[in-house]
């Protein structure tokens, strides 16, 4: 989708990093959508300490198991279309790394791609 002066659009990719997990690439909607759920501000860069995680965690999960995390069902895809993946879907490679940080004890930080 381009802008008014017809460039195109550049969507921000943010990257999460753990020494628990692989790391993980999203777009930065998705990325901001997931951060606002765990209760964080969302500013980029950012990171959960091991202190935070727990919480963290816990706020992402009962919010993606309520209906209002079930009624977010679709984001707009990198070219402006609707793909129909749920956000669940989408927040499963961050809970996983999330879940491994607080095992190990460490931390996860993020920053822009």
């Amino acid at each position: 989708m381009p802008e008014p002066d017809g460039k195109p659009v550049k969507k921000m990719l943010i990257k999460f990093r753990s020494t628990a997990a692989g790391n993980i690439t999203m777009f930065s909607n998705v990325a901001m959508t997931l951060l606002k759920m765990t209760g964080h501000s969302g500013t980029v860069p950012g990171a959960f300490s091991e202190s935070d995680i727990p919480h963290a965690l816990a706020s992402l999960r009962t919010i993606l198991d309520s209906p209002a995390g079930k009624t977010e069902a679709t984001l707009p895809d990198d070219d402006g279309s609707i793909q129909r993946v749920s956000l669940q879907q989408r927040a499963y490679p961050l809970i996983q790394m999330l879940a491994a940080a607080s095992a190990e004890g460490g931390s996860v930080t993020w920053d822009r791609e």
